[in-house]
This record gives C-alpha cells, sequence and structure tokens, in this order.
C-alpha cells in the first residue's frame, strides 16, 4: 500500500508546474472538450507508466541489490534536483491535433512529453525500488490523474494562485528523502 501512497503522492506533486500538466491547460484551452483530454492523459499515461513499471520490475531482477540502492537513492536525489528545475513546453507538441482529433492528439503529445520526463523516471526508480510495479503504476497514473484534471477543467485561473516553487520545494524534498532513505539502507530489513 505504501507503494501506492508515494507514487501516488509524489507525482502528483511533481506533476503540478510540469510540461504536461502545461499541456493539459494548452489543450483544453484550446479545443474546450474534457472528456477525450482526460481520456487520453489516461491512456497515454498508463501505456508509458506501464513501460516505465515494467523497465523498474526488470531492473529489480537483474541488477545487484547493492548496486541497485545506490542506483535508485542517487536516482531519488536527482529527480529532487530535476523536480526544481522549470518545464517549459513547446507548441509543436500540441500541433498534431489537427490530424489527430483531441483523444488522439493528447493520447500522442502525453505520450511523447512523458518520454524522459521526470515522471517516467520516477516510475522507474518507484516500481524498481519497491518492487510492486502495478501498485506504482496505479499510483503514478493517479497522481498524473490528480494534477491533470483540474488543470483540464479549471485552467489558467487555478494555475496563477498555486504556489509553484512551494509545490516544486515540497515534492524536491520528498525525492531527497526517498534517496538518502535508499542509499542509508532504511527499509531493507522490510525487503527494500
Amino acid at each position: 500500500m505504501e507503494a501506492l501512497l508515494v507514487s501516488t503522492g509524489v507525482v502528483a506533486l511533481a506533476e503540478i508546474g510540469d510540461k504536461t500538466q502545461l499541456l493539459a491547460f494548452i489543450l483544453a484551452a484550446r479545443f474546450k472538450k474534457p472528456v477525450p483530454i482526460i481520456l487520453g492523459i489516461l491512456a497515454a499515461t498508463l501505456v508509458n507508466h506501464g513501460l516505465a513499471g515494467a523497465l523498474g520490475a526488470w531492473i529489480t531482477h537483474s541488477v545487484n541489490p547493492g548496486i541497485l540502492r545506490w542506483v535508485l537513492g542517487l536516482s531519488f536525489i536527482g529527480m529532487a534536483i530535476w523536480t526544481l528545475i522549470p518545464d517549459k513546453i513547446e507548441d509543436e507538441e500540441t500541433t498534431i491535433a489537427s490530424r489527430f482529433g483531441v483523444f488522439g492528439a493528447t493520447l500522442i503529445t502525453f505520450f511523447l512529453a512523458e518520454m524522459g520526463d521526470k515522471t517516467q523516471i520516477a516510475t522507474i526508480a518507484m516500481a524498481a525500488h519497491y518492487g510492486t510495479p502495478l501498485l506504482v503504476i496505479a499510483g503514478t497514473t493517479a497522481g498524473m490523474l490528480i494534477a491533470d484534471v483540474p488543470a483540464v477543467f479549471i485552467g489558467d485561473k487555478l494555475a496563477a494562485k498555486i504556489p509553484m516553487k512551494l509545490v516544486h520545494s515540497i515534492a524536491a524534498a520528498i525525492f531527497a528523502v526517498l534517496g538518502v532513505a535508499t542509499l542509508s539502507g532504511a527499509g531493507t530489513q522490510f525487503g527494500l
């Protein structure tokens, strides 16, 4: 259950102000069709984070536990630093809609925007850390929806009122704590 809750919380916080949340704002403003946008976000996230979770599970079984602990710990600390760097979105990511409709545009742009993004990397790391990729995928997907669905409905009005620097700092702190805890061997008695 910890894997689900931590994955949900960390990704929901990390996603606030992220380029995919900005993409949700842009798509919602451009198309004004929330249902296909939300379904596109869900489908893209499930596929993207499903692949990331599978990679995390493979890493868990393929890498020596001592080395894995260091890689994961440093990855979480790297995620903490990366979370403090604001994302920008490029217009090319939203031009696909003219060919594929709102759902298709959302699916494609969200999938591509998430490739190599901090939430995808975090999904790999948490799946490897917890060893329960399905719970991590469910959590990271829920976290994406928690952050992005309000963006679809509320748009820029809410974004201006959220203290992004504070939210990013909290997410970075959580990643840093996970990194330090992993490096120090916290949880080894529980098989983590």
